[in-house]
């Protein structure tokens, strides 16, 4: 979610080193500092204690770089649940989800209390279309438990060679059993967007924020007018499900569809560390009505962008509440094939507000009707995650009524929409919201009746 600036800039770091510099230059902060390196010190030495104890005490020899590894993780996990460590694999890994392609089930997943959680599928990809579903827990691959164990280790066991089949065990929240789904492996080509036109509507669907994802939006919205001959009624931006990504490109993305303003700031623990970005002039769309579909799985990068829209007006955001992680990471390189991935910063919309675990409130809440198991499955997000970072500016709504009563608009079963057509409610929705705006057909005035000869 939301990793940018080092790989981008590496200005951060240049930021660091001149802190660092500042503070060895000054001799007054040296009797500050020095009861903060003597606890560091003591520390240190507790730990080069411990390490050496395990090394020659322990039960079975253990390998050194194992221990090192298992203390950076433990270190970082007591953060927050967005900080780690990127060995050789994990920073492969992460390069090839935001450059490449691979062979695959297409599942994004995360390590929870010893289990493999879905944080999203990706569209059109073999997990998405056998139904496995965000907060779905994986705990058996052909078979054998994989709780307890590296989340490093399952992912290498799920990747593999396109054609190859893999039976994995769910686990779903609401459901009383677990249950086994065969899977296929095939290249999970790494496409950001996707477009198609829908009654005369142009729909971009953009499934993660990598690189260049603001270009392929632009080159949708070239393509959907050559297609239709003409502009569209509007847009849709489909971001459910969307993970992030890459900071730059979320405000490249929203900059599509901005004549101007701020998109998002950034701010890190000290004064200093803060980030502004404005878009520049020119909208892509000319003004067009634009909504904007979020969901539980709307994360980060997606946030941002569905923030910047909603605060400006330019976007009518639309679905469920998204999922509420309002803060940064950096990547910082340790070697050539390692880093660490650091929280850094919070962001904030240009309204100030954080998305940290409140997520972004649509507009207009539309349930999808369509996904017979909308109303028992749980939606898991930002808030849940054990260590999340705490808003920093909580708004109080327990000022507001709150409404129990079914929307009139939203009682359909997803069996009367199957009947209907309707496989997905909430785009559907969108459509027919945008369909409203288009301006009606000039009447062809009726020709005067012909005066008769007599």
């Amino acid at each position: 979610m939301s990793d940018r600036r080092i790989a981008l800039r590496g200005k951060p770091v240049l930021r660091a080193v001149a802190l660092v510099s500042a503070i060895a230059l000054v001799p007054l902060t040296t009797a500050a500092i020095a009861p903060v390196e003597s606890r560091s010190a003591h520390e240190l030495e507790l730990f080069t204690e411990v390490f050496e104890r395990v090394r020659s005490t322990y039960v079975e020899k253990v390998d050194d770089e194992k221990l090192m590894k298992g203390a950076i993780d433990g270190m970082l996990a007591s953060l927050d649940p967005h900080s780690s460590y990127l060995d050789a694999r994990a920073f492969q890994t992460m390069r090839t989800q935001t450059e490449g392609s691979y062979g695959g089930l297409g599942l994004t997943v995360q390590a929870e209390d010893g289990a493999v959680k879905v944080v999203t599928p990706t569209e059109d990809t073999p997990a998405d279309r056998a139904g496995i579903k965000a907060g779905d827990y994986i705990t058996h691959l052909d078979g054998k438990l994989i709780y307890g164990g590296t989340l490093d280790d399952a992912v290498d066991q799920m990747r593999g060679r396109p054609g190859t089949s893999i039976r994995i065990t769910v686990v779903r929240p609401g459901r009383d059993q677990p249950f086994d789904v065969t899977l296929t492996r095939e290249i999970i080509e790494l496409k950001p967007v996707k477009w198609e036109v829908k009654d005369g509507i142009g729909v971009i669907n953009i499934n993660a924020f990598s690189q260049n994802t603001g270009q392929a939006v632009r080159a949708a919205i070239v393509g959907i007018e050559k297609s239709l001959g003409h502009a569209p009624t509007g847009y849709v931006v489909d971001l459910r499900s969307n993970p992030g990504g890459l900071l730059d490109e979320a405000v490249d993305v929203s900059d599509v569809f901005l004549e101007r303003g701020e998109i998002v700031e950034q701010r890190g623990r000290r004064r200093s560390d803060f980030d502004r970005y404005d878009a520049t002039p020119g909208d892509a769309t000319r003004g067009l009505p634009v909504i904007v579909l979020v969901d539980a799985g709307s994360a980060s990068a997606a946030e941002i962008v569905a923030g910047a829209l909603q605060d400006h007006h330019r976007g009518l955001v639309m679905g469920e509440r998204s999922f509420g992680k309002g803060s940064v990471q950096t990547l910082l390189p340790l070697s050539e094939t390692t880093a660490l991935r650091l929280t850094t910063a919070r962001y904030y919309t240009p309204s100030g507000r954080s998305v940290q675990e409140g997520g972004i409130e649509p507009d207009v809440l539309v349930p999808q009707l369509s996904d017979p198991d909308y109303k028992t499955r749980p939606r898991f997000r930002e808030a849940d995650l054990r260590r999340h970072l705490v808003n920093d500016a909580k708004v109080d709504n327990t000022a507001f009524e709150t409404d129990t009563k079914d929307d009139p608009r939203f009682i359909l079963t997803s069996e009367q929409l199957e009947k209907q057509g309707i496989k997905d409610f909430q785009l559907h929705y969108a459509l027919q919201t945008i369909a409203r705006l288009k301006p009606p057909a000039p009447r062809t005035a009726a020709a005067a009746p012909r005066p008769r000869s007599r």
